[in-house]
């Protein structure tokens, strides 16, 4: 057989996908991350820990399926979790992580020179991050400068140095014109540091025979360019042009499918370059966490049998876990709109759906007011996307068919990816 391996790297553990030619499932495998040290608005972690739960994944995948079929690989990473290493890709200083924040003077910086359209404007952009590390002692031996998925495909690859369109663009890379943009060099940067850019999904070598004989794959198994793990997720619910995916975790994420980019900071909205089409989308700091500071497990479960979707609550919520709102209203001040709070909590619980509904129609709209196309329609992932009696309420609102995605794991996005590649002549 001929198959093919997507990895994920999400916020909390890693993931292992093998699929075969019929995009089928063949074998999954997870293992959990530690969580990163924290010490304020510092997030960081040890990138052997990102390594040591992708052996596991691999020994645990290989004693089920046989590894030497493996064709292609491909890796997904959170994105903006940034590391410096050695020319040999030995990490110089434990890697900032996607919600490392620490680097609000180096963000200034990018924002004397960064175009406002720029995706690499923020503290807990890349850019911001590799200005901060350039500052440690340790930088002086610094060559690289990589993502989570480019360290490990390097890993994989035993060869550094490159990075996909994806993961590049909160560094700087200008996705429309593909390439690094002038106005770094008048950053403290050494562009010597940053990684050669490729489509995500593109064939860039074949894995290195040390790791290979200590997996049991094939020499010839191909490394595949990676991706952001929101870019890998969306890119398995298979959404055509037109179409949209929102996530509905702990926040609401909106993408949708465009044959044009959209950029407007000022809402958090940027676009990932998708072959030759681009993802848009933002997220709203409402969802899932709202509920959670109400209702259990326990009382989500109990209530939704009490949904009534052909009755609308009246209530008119603007549901947020605190203070603060980055899209589709960008207003750091703006305060949760959940008043008042009827006795019954059945009526409470779906006034809070109906808000979070209301801000995902509200979201679209301002894609759309801004450049993307209205969705045709709809397709959910997140713990939410199972309720169906919500997928109703938003359905009606949304003027839309929503319906649940039938894959919704990043890995299975990476292992399609790699699937694409296959065939592609490798690029080094």
């Amino acid at each position: 057989m001929t198959l093919y391996l997507g990895i994920d790297f999400g916020t909390s553990g890693c993931r292992g996908c093998v699929i075969d030619a019929g995009r089928q499932v063949l074998a999954e495998s997870r293992v959990p991350l530690p969580p990163p040290q924290r010490s304020g608005s510092a997030v960081e972690q040890d990138p052997a820990v990102w390594w040591a739960a992708l052996e596991a994944v691999l020994i645990e995948l290989g004693a089920r399926i046989p590894l030497a079929d493996i064709r292609a690989l491909c890796v997904d990473g959170t994105s903006s979790t940034l590391l410096l290493c050695d020319a040999q890709g030995v990490p110089l200083a434990p890697a900032l992580m996607y919600n490392d924040t620490r680097a609000r003077e180096a963000a200034q910086q990018v924002a004397a020179v960064a175009p406002h359209d720029c995706a690499a404007h923020g503290s807990s952009a890349s850019l911001a991050k590799l200005l901060w590390l350039l500052q440690l002692p340790a930088a002086r031996h610094a060559r690289h400068a990589l993502h989570q998925a480019d360290w490990v495909l390097g890993r994989l690859r035993g060869r550094f140095g490159s990075t996909d369109e994806n993961n590049a663009l909160k560094l700087g890379y200008e996705p429309g014109a593909r390439r690094w943009p002038d106005w770094l060099a008048r950053l403290p940067l050494p562009v010597a540091l940053l990684p050669d850019v490729v489509p995500a999904g593109t064939a860039i070598g074949c894995i290195d025979p040390a790791v290979a004989a200590r997996f049991g794959l094939s020499t010839d198994t191909r490394i595949v360019s990676g991706t952001t793990d929101s870019t890998a997720g969306f890119i398995a619910t298979g959404a055509a042009r037109g179409e949209a995916v929102t996530t509905l975790g702990s926040t609401l994420v909106l993408k949708v499918r465009s044959d044009t980019p959209v950029f407007a900071p000022e809402y958090g909205i940027y676009s990932h370059r998708f072959g030759d089409d681009w993802l848009v989308g933002g997220a709203s700091n409402s969802g899932g966490a709202v509920l959670r500071q109400y209702f259990s497990d326990t009382d989500i479960t109990r209530l939704t049998q009490q949904l009534r979707p052909g009755e609308p609550t009246g209530l008119d919520y603007y549901p947020l876990p605190g203070i603060g709102e980055r899209f589709p209203v960008n207003d750091p001040d703006l305060e949760p709109g959940l008043a008042p709070r009827p006795q019954e909590d059945a009526r409470f619980f779906q006034g809070i759906l109906e808000g979070i509904a209301r801000i995902e129609v509200l979201g679209y709209r301002r894609l759309a007011e801004l450049g993307a196309p209205w969705p045709t329609r709809v397709i959910s992932t997140g713990g939410g996307a199972a309720n169906s009696a919500w997928r109703t309420i938003r359905s009606q609102l949304l003027g839309m068919p929503v319906v649940p995605a039938e894959h919704q794991e990043a890995a299975f996005g990476t292992a399609l990816l790699a699937m694409r590649a296959a065939a592609e002549p490798v690029q080094t």
